[in-house]
């Protein structure tokens, strides 16, 4: 069962490799707001497991350190998506009108 397991550990984490490589630059932004929403639903699932209650001391302890985990990944995901967004923000004062255009001619 051990070798199952590590067996599609290893091949997920190969499929995964070669899906996000494949990922154009344009859409990592949406991308990583989507694993981030879905990462929410996994901390909220360790959240029920959490209080349902789970056997042992070291079960609870591992359980507790994922959540806060699992938040720092998804707080830190939703800052740097946010500041990504943020660098597409025009700036204040600068209308863009400032820049004669292309076909015009002086």
């Amino acid at each position: 069962m051990l070798v199952q397991n590590l067996a599609v550990l290893v091949l997920a984490g190969f499929v995964g490799f070669l899906v996000i490589s494949k990922v154009p630059t344009t859409l990592h932004t949406p991308l990583m707001s989507g694993t981030n929403a879905i990462h929410g639903i996994v901390l909220l699932g360790g959240l029920i497991v959490l209080g349902l209650g789970t056997e042992g001391v070291l079960n609870r302890v591992l359980l507790v350190i994922a959540i806060a985990f699992g938040t720092i990944n998804v707080v830190g995901g939703f800052l740097v998506t946010d500041r990504m967004l943020g660098m597409f923000k025009r700036k204040p004062g600068s209308s863009g009108d400032s820049e004669p255009s292309r076909g015009a001619r002086s």
